[in-house]
């Protein structure tokens, strides 16, 4: 079964997502310069959305997706870095396990 196999992946993925709109939402409500976190924090939980959704049911096209998935999220984390606030370090945190765990998929 996939879900068993990849579960991991699955809760980093699902773990990342959950933060990145987190972050994504307080960078807009909080301060107005933060938007280019803001745009990556995004596209980092749009990818690992599609993740959770393709390694759920064992895609054939889930590794080479998780590969992206870990470059995305490395990039967020590098820009959440930049920023001193909880919801970033959170963010951060979250996208360095998903990267991680996608990278081990891949």
């Amino acid at each position: 079964m996939a879900v068993a196999t990849n579960k991991a992946c699955l809760d980093a993925c699902a773990e990342c997502q959950e933060a990145c709109e987190a972050c994504a939402y307080n960078c807009c409500v909080n301060d107005t310069k933060m938007a280019d976190c803001a745009r990556l924090c995004l596209d980092c939980a749009a990818i690992c959305g599609a993740c959770v959704t393709l390694v759920s049911r064992g895609s054939k096209w889930a590794s080479r997706l998780c590969q992206l998935c870990a470059e995305i999220c490395d990039a967020c984390a590098a820009e959440c870095d930049k920023h001193d606030n909880d919801y970033c370090r959170t963010c951060a945190a979250a996208c360095r396990s998903c990267a991680q765990e996608c990278r081990a998929m891949a």
